[in-house]
């Protein structure tokens, strides 16, 4: 039996069922299953996919998927709380044009591409993704002047651009490298969960491990078990 309570550090009572309630804060939580959701954390902290970590967990893949959905969506409203304290603090900001791996060979996808604002905070970064170029495709290739279309608008992308800028070499760019390796793993994400990759994402390179491992549990005891 667990010694301490996991979320206030208390003294804890074994019921008959096997569950363990504190003596302060009353909370009642099975140690199996509060163990076996952190063991699935640490899995994405790691960056294991949900389907390694259901095997390493030995659970379900529905468990450790819906698992990590839930993480995800804690991660998107923690970054946007994070930044709200701190977006006085706004150093540099850029613009960036991301396009899947697997339709980057073929230059009509272009207008399949996510676009996104990133600003660096103190050494952190905090992303907006921009609205969908996907409303110019159709009307820019079905005459079949795709690749006069793509120069047009690879122009346009470049003179209406939006930038703050001190130096090449910044915390933004170091993101995007970071970015475009993260989403090397995942052969295409739907477009209406692009922003939980891209948050998550956010989140790793903002928090490196140990800290990103804490801060998750944190969040995740906190929010769950209410």
């Amino acid at each position: 039996m667990e010694k301490m309570c996991l979320f206030c550090g208390s003294k804890l009572y074994l019921l008959g069922d096997g569950m363990v309630k504190c003596s302060v804060c009353r909370k009642k939580y099975s140690p199996a299953k509060t163990r076996r959701q952190e063991r699935l954390i640490e899995c994405f902290c790691r960056d294991l996919s949900a389907s390694a970590a259901a095997k390493s967990c030995n659970v379900s893949y529905l468990t450790a998927k819906t698992l990590y959905d839930r993480v995800r969506r804690l991660v998107l409203v923690h970054l946007e709380e994070s930044y709200a304290l701190h977006r006085d603090e706004i150093l540099e900001y850029d613009e960036y044009l991301y396009l899947d791996h697997v339709k980057r060979r073929d230059r009509r996808n272009i207008f399949d591409a996510h676009n996104f604002l990133t600003f660096d905070y103190g050494g952190r970064v905090y992303n907006i993704l921009m609205p969908s170029l996907e409303r110019y495709k159709s009307g820019f290739l079905n005459d079949g002047l795709d690749e006069i279309y793509y120069r047009e608008f690879s122009k346009f992308l470049k003179i209406h651009r939006i930038a703050k800028l001190r130096s090449l070499e910044n915390t933004i760019v170091l993101f995007w490298q970071f970015f475009d390796e993260f989403m090397k793993k995942y052969k295409g994400v739907d477009r209406d969960n692009f922003i939980y990759y891209l948050k998550e994402a956010e989140f790793k390179f903002n928090y490196p491990m140990p800290e990103r491992l804490t801060l998750l549990k944190t969040l995740w005891f906190k929010n769950c078990y209410n």
